[in-house]
């Protein structure tokens, strides 16, 4: 089948290559323009935008897919099918209706529609989550669901490895969901409403690690914002430690007390004790706790 593939990030781009790699190698791929990015504001590609050029597929970075010459481009390349993920923009009509739309979406549909659906499942505690590939639907993430595999979390494992596991895991998912479509074989399962929950975006509140939470749960944001957004402590003195490895241990210090102990930090917690691993300094890269401790002196929240 001709096919053009919609996405915009990293875990996309993974999608991608998977799909470029298949007969289903897509004639156009679309993406979002490029945006200022990190510290520097500098002007960057969207990854996906960077991998269609470094696989020499035809790139339409529209700032609006549903309007003008984006939409003219796309019915230009003839698709019968499209691929879609983490695209960020709404699919309306006509564009919608005009073929199908098989969205990729790394979570165990209808649990986690929305944006965050791999850091929500960390924070919660889910023991597995996965990926669904389901038709595209006016709804959010709500059309109904053709390929669905489920994968174990790792007790230790953070964004960054659960997100690379479920971006190859999507990209093979979304070429067997290409062959059924082509053997005419490809069927659909209706989600059920009552299981549904959502992944809201990380909001900057959620970043600031509170004292005041049990351990457990605060090791777990860390997981989950690791390394892209990342989690911090507050210090007494307004200024922002950022902890990028830690895991709660069941000791007793007084919530809010940073003790230093076996080579690491040990914040006590509302329930527990959270073990500050690897910590980033305001303004400085990460590092292990034992070599902050050799620079710094304990800090005071």
């Amino acid at each position: 089948m001709n096919t053009v593939y919609l996405g915009t990030s990293s875990f996309a781009a993974t999608v991608l290559r998977r799909l470029a790699e298949s007969p289903h190698r897509p004639a156009l791929v679309v993406a979002p323009p490029d945006r200022p990015k990190g510290r520097g504001r500098k002007t960057l590609p969207p990854p996906v935008a960077e991998v269609a050029r470094e696989l020499e597929i035809e790139l339409l970075q529209a700032e609006n897919v549903n309007e003008g010459e984006a939409l003219e481009r796309i019915r230009a390349a003839r698709p019968q099918l499209a691929g879609i993920c983490a695209f960020g923009q709404l699919i309306r009509e006509p564009l919608l209706s005009e073929l199908p739309m098989l969205n990729v979406h790394p979570s165990l549909l209808p649990r986690w529609r929305g944006a965050a659906p791999v850091e929500r499942a960390i924070m919660a505690g889910d023991r597995s989550t996965g990926v669904s590939v389901m038709r595209l639907a006016a709804g959010l993430d709500s059309g109904p669901v053709a390929l669905q595999e489920e994968v174990a979390i790792g007790p230790e494992e953070d964004f960054d490895a659960l997100s690379s596991r479920l971006a190859a895991l999507g990209g093979d998912l979304l070429v067997k969901a290409f062959d059924l479509q082509v053997a005419g074989l490809l069927e659909y399962s209706e989600q059920g409403e009552a299981a549904v929950t959502y992944a809201e975006k990380i909001e900057p509140a959620e970043r600031r690690l509170d004292p005041a939470r049990p351990a457990g749960e605060l090791a777990r944001a860390v997981r989950a914002l690791t390394p892209h957004i990342g989690a911090f402590l507050e210090t007494a003195a307004g200024e922002r430690l950022g902890v990028r490895r830690a895991r709660a241990v069941d000791v007793s210090v007084k919530a809010g007390e940073v003790r230093a102990e076996w080579g690491a930090l040990l914040l006590g917690c509302g329930q527990g004790a959270l073990r500050l691993e690897v910590v980033q300094p305001q303004g400085g890269k990460p590092m292990a706790a034992d070599a902050y401790l050799r620079g710094h002196s304990l800090p005071r929240l």
